[in-house]
């Protein structure tokens, strides 16, 4: 079974709409795969980075409150204090149970425990003992353990915006690579579109030109209607057709 020429140019167009489906739906799922990927991983690290901000803001209020009861200030110090315990325990807590990276519970552990010796430093009284109002100490002791916490906790957030930033860089790579497809669906369509015009011409509208000329010169000078049509198809048939009608013609006008 030969296909005819209404088949042929819509399994022209089907073949050219299934690239164009194809790639788009590539694209899709290559873009949709990155937004939840990388806006997962995202939401971690913003979570830690944030949770690193809000400790070193507590540090910082604890700072200035055992600075407050080095002079004496015991009520305002402890308020302050333990104000920023309580903040720098609930971001602590926040960044201890969103462990997503490699190596970053390492950064957890080494910020639980340089705290642990920072508080140990101002939960003992300072009011009313030899550290009242004793700057060496501050600075040789409860200032270098409150560096030391904000070092590691600088290191965890550090950790976090790196790997944010590889994500970033990740997310720009798979984006190029979602944009491959399309590029892809478009070269493949103009070649497509080419050979498709080309046998087009060449199988139908060739023909159908040769047809009217032959015709045309039958009419003219009663040249014999010959026409090779290659595909078997519709256009076969109407050369067929308009062969028969020629003969029959001409053997009309030979028999009056």
């Amino acid at each position: 079974m030969h296909m005819g020429i209404r088949k042929k140019i819509l399994s022209g167009f089907l073949i050219l709409a299934m690239m164009l489906f194809l790639a788009g739906a590539w694209s899709i799922y290559e873009l949709k795969t990155v937004g939840s990927s990388v806006q997962r991983l995202l939401d971690d690290n913003y979570k830690s980075i944030n949770a690193a901000n809000s400790m070193t803001e507590a540090l910082e209020r604890e700072d200035s409150a055992v600075l407050l009861l080095l002079s004496g200030h015991w009520k305002q110090g402890r308020e302050i204090i333990e104000s920023g315990d309580r903040s720098f325990q609930e971001a602590f807590h926040i960044a201890e149970n969103n462990v997503t990276i490699p190596g970053e519970k390492t950064y957890i552990g080494e910020i639980q425990k340089a705290y642990g010796a920072y508080k140990d430093l101002w939960i003992r009284p300072i009011v009313g003992t030899s550290r009242e109002k004793n700057l060496e100490w501050y600075f040789q002791e409860a200032h270098e353990s409150f560096l030391n916490v904000k070092l590691a906790v600088n290191r965890l957030r550090a950790l976090n915006a790196q790997v944010m930033y590889e994500t970033a860089t990740q997310v720009q790579d798979r984006a190029h690579r979602a944009v491959i497809p399309g590029v892809v669906a478009i070269l493949s369509a103009l070649v497509f579109t080419i050979m498709f015009n080309y046998f087009v011409n060449h199988y139908m509208v060739s023909p159908i030109i040769n047809m009217t000329k032959s015709v045309q010169g039958f009419l003219k000078t009663n040249e014999p209607f010959q026409l090779k049509v290659e595909t078997k198809d519709e256009l076969q048939s109407l050369a067929y057709a308009i062969e028969d009608l020629v003969a029959q013609s001409g053997k009309r006008q030979v028999s009056q």
